[in-house]
């Protein structure tokens, strides 16, 4: 097995946090591995596997899993904490392996590598089987538009430059359209809200930007970033704040294709 490499990713994730705070990016995968319906002896690959959750519920259903992530920091929790899987950093618009596998898995992953999705999804397209399927979920069109929107707001009105998200979120059509485009006929596509509650997250929105978007926070003067973020939390209330907590407005974009 070989994979090429290309940089590692800008986002420095804080791989303990994300199982303890934000374990819900795992949490609802359930249904995700549902639809791709492993089947033992299977080869998968588990293109985004963060901490390799996923790639664990995937290789229990018998099949040979291998999870690559962008986050040699989040690959080292993998392998620590799966000890008999197999995980690799790689990136997923630069990778080539020597094997082919039946399926390609992602959870909430594609949405961030949004700079060549086309690439992606070429890379996608030569690592499967003639026949193989692509079964993943991303954030799709409007996720996090009201999170997102705070946060521009808050930095304009700081005297910041608007930060350059680093997030990817098409339309159903618009990626439809890239699978048929790189070589999938596409079997199913869903589009649905998702609220999702931050239940673990005691400061709201501002504990979410500091998970997903603390390497924005880097240019922003060190006695800027706490008043930045309790406006980014008073900006998102009114739309993500309930009276049982705060709530992420997530969009998803579910999808299973297969390669023509």
């Amino acid at each position: 097995m070989a994979v090429r490499y290309d940089t590692p990713s800008l986002m420095r994730w804080n791989a303990r946090a994300y199982d303890s705070s934000f374990g819900y990016v795992s949490a609802h995968g359930a249904p995700l591995i549902e639809l791709l319906d492993p089947q033992p002896g299977e080869r998968i690959l588990d293109l985004g596997c963060g901490t390799g959750v996923l790639t664990a519920d995937i290789a229990a259903r018998g099949t040979t899993v291998l999870g690559m992530d962008g986050s040699a920091a989040m690959i080292e929790v993998a392998l620590r904490h799966h000890p008999g899987l197999d995980f690799i950093v790689g990136d997923g618009a630069n990778f080539r392996l020597l094997d082919t596998y039946d399926a390609v898995f992602s959870n909430a992953a594609l949405h961030w590598m949004g700079r060549d999705p086309d690439a992606v999804i070429r890379c996608v397209r030569t690592a499967l089987a003639p026949g193989g399927r692509f079964v993943a979920e991303m954030g799709g069109a409007g996720n996090c538009a009201a999170l997102t929107s705070a946060m521009m707001t808050a930095w304009r009105e700081h005297g910041l430059r608007e930060p350059d998200l680093p997030w990817y979120f098409p339309t159903p059509a618009e990626y439809a359209t890239r699978l048929e485009k790189c070589g999938f006929t596409v079997r199913l596509l869903e589009y649905f809200d998702r609220p999702t509650p931050l239940d673990e997250c005691q400061n709201g929105a501002a504990d979410w930007v500091r998970m997903f978007a603390g390497h924005l926070l880097d240019d922003v003067p060190a006695e800027t970033v706490e008043p930045l973020l309790r406006r980014v939390n008073e900006l998102a209330a009114p739309a993500l704040r309930r009276e049982s907590g705060w709530v992420a407005d997530y969009v998803r974009l579910r999808f299973a294709a297969v390669r023509a």
